[in-house]
């Protein structure tokens, strides 16, 4: 397995994310996917991104080929003595790459990237079926110890 370059997503990248965010039955369901409608919703969230200095999103390439991506955002909180925490979203790694570590590097970058920003916990949900996406958070030391909810506004 080759190791994986981890650095900050350019615009350029847009299309392949989207595709990687799409690239699932629950994406599908959401309608990720790019459109000349979408387009410019994309791109004003890609800039609120980029503009944030508490937020990163991130691509994986491999020999030169984005097959990954994740976002993590810096939240401060009152909770923990007023430590930070890190939420981490969108992790993906394109579907002919599942399955050979690549995730493994992926998360292990977050964790890192994370403490190195000084948070105290690094959060995240999946949706619950995504079984495979629960097995593979429980081996990298993540608990199922919160009940998450969701309000779609």
């Amino acid at each position: 397995m080759a190791q994986l370059h981890i650095r900050l997503a350019t615009h350029e990248d847009l299309p392949i994310l989207i595709a990687m965010l799409a690239d699932d039955f629950l994406g599908k369901e959401r309608g990720d996917h790019i459109s000349q409608d979408l387009a410019h919703s994309y791109d004003e969230a890609f800039a609120a991104i980029e503009a944030n200095p508490h937020q990163s999103l991130l691509v994986a390439e491999r020999e030169g080929q984005v097959i990954g991506c994740y976002e993590l955002t810096l939240i401060p909180g009152l909770s923990y003595q007023g430590a930070w925490k890190a939420i981490i979203e969108g992790v993906r790694i394109a579907s002919p790459w599942r399955g050979q570590g690549y995730g493994h590097q992926l998360l292990s970058h977050a964790i890192s990237l994370a403490r190195s920003k000084g948070a105290r916990t690094l959060e995240l949900t999946t949706n619950k079926q995504r079984k495979d996406a629960q097995r593979f958070y429980d081996q990298l030391g993540f608990k199922n110890s919160h009940e998450g909810y969701k309000l779609d506004l």
